[in-house]
């Protein structure tokens, strides 16, 4: 499935004009925008959470290598 997001903004003039482009194809939905606001920027902008002044942290999951040098490979006979 496939969502043609259009901006409530623009709704009046875009919104008829997508429904009649994508009329046929069923595999795309038309629909306008709801949302008031971004709730990301509103939460760091506001210092949501314990600490005020959180940032996002990104870690690295893989794991960790030994340390050390490899084993040797064992030879084909």
């Amino acid at each position: 499935m496939i969502y043609c997001v259009v901006p409530k903004a623009l709704s009046e003039e875009l919104y008829p004009r997508m429904l009649e482009r994508y009329e046929g194809d069923e595999h795309v939905t038309v629909i306008v925008e709801r949302r008031e606001f971004d709730r990301r920027a509103r939460s760091i902008r506001s210092g949501a959470g314990a600490g005020g002044d959180q940032r996002r942290i990104v870690r690295d999951r893989r794991r960790a290598r030994v340390p050390g040098d490899h084993l040797p490979l064992a030879q084909a006979i």
